[in-house]
Parts: structure tokens; C-alpha cells; sequence
């Protein structure tokens, strides 16, 4: 069976489909299109901790779909910035699941995993796949991995 491994940045996904599309994901189409290509042995959905019905609704959602969601507080720092990725944890549980799959899905447009898709390609003998916003994607990343899946209408709300 062919196994597929799905890592989601949630935030990234959510602003550059509202600002291309001003639309939302749909990732109920999502899982069922990777469903019919093979076995789903990770899905996992990283998104900021949530603090209105709104998000903790979105991340039951993504839950019932089959999805797994971490989460992690939004950072507000003294100066008024804020910060609330999750790079590094997609960076080691896409390095730690990779040994295991035919297929690592990646969704985000995000420039800063360009060197993790790299190092899946050389160390791993699975598909690099990256599906993200096309206008709002790093050339880098879309230059590293194996294949590149816009999203489109067939993917949105």
C-alpha cells in the first residue's frame, strides 16, 4: 500500500488562501483526494492554540477529517511583535516520519523549509510534495522538492 505522510502550516495555508482567493482551504477535499492515492499514515495539522469558538470549532473540524492538530500559544513579545510558528516541529516530525512513507506532503508556501525538503531528498528514498499557493511560494521551496500542487479552486471553500 502506498503510504502518504501530511504536514499542514496552518497559518500559512489559512493567509495566503484569503489573500489570493479570499477563500478558505478546503481540507475535507483535501484528505478525501489523498485518501483515494493511498493509505493516510500521518496527517497532522500545526495551528496556534485557540482562543475564540471560532478556532477551537476549525481544529474539531480538522480533528473529525483525521486529522492530528498541535498547537502552540501565540506568542506577544514586549516590543509588539508576535510570533507563533511552527517550523520546527514540522522540521522534525517531516524528518522522523520520511523513513517511513512513499509520499511527504507539505502545505505551505514557507521559503524556511526549503533546506528541510533537501535534506527528505537526500537522506529519504520517498516523493518530496509541497501543495501551496503558487503566487504567495517561495521559489525556493517549489525548486527543491519533487512535485508542486497549486491550489486552486478544486481546493477551496
Amino acid at each position: 500500500m502506498y503510504k502518504i505522510a501530511v504536514f499542514v502550516d496552518v497559518q500559512n495555508v489559512y493567509y495566503t488562501c484569503k489573500q489570493a482567493f479570499d477563500r478558505s482551504f478546503n481540507y475535507r477535499e483535501l484528505y478525501k483526494q489523498l485518501a483515494d492515492r493511498g493509505e493516510i499514515t500521518h496527517a497532522i495539522a500545526y495551528a496556534i492554540a485557540p482562543n475564540d469558538d471560532g478556532q477551537v470549532k476549525f481544529q474539531d473540524a480538522l480533528k473529525y477529517i483525521g486529522f492530528t492538530v498541535k498547537t502552540k500559544p501565540y506568542i506577544q513579545r514586549s516590543d509588539g511583535s508576535a510570533k507563533g510558528d511552527w517550523d520546527v516541529g514540522i522540521t522534525i516530525d517531516m524528518l522522523e516520519l520520511s523513513a517511513d512513507v512513499n509520499e511527504v506532503i507539505l502545505l505551505s508556501g514557507d521559503g524556511d523549509f526549503d533546506l528541510l525538503i533537501k535534506a527528505i531528498n537526500r537522506k529519504y528514498d520517498c516523493l518530496t510534495h509541497v501543495i501551496s499557493v503558487p503566487r504567495l511560494t517561495a521559489k525556493s521551496l517549489t525548486d527543491q522538492c519533487q512535485q508542486h500542487t497549486p491550489i486552486d479552486s478544486t481546493l477551496l471553500r
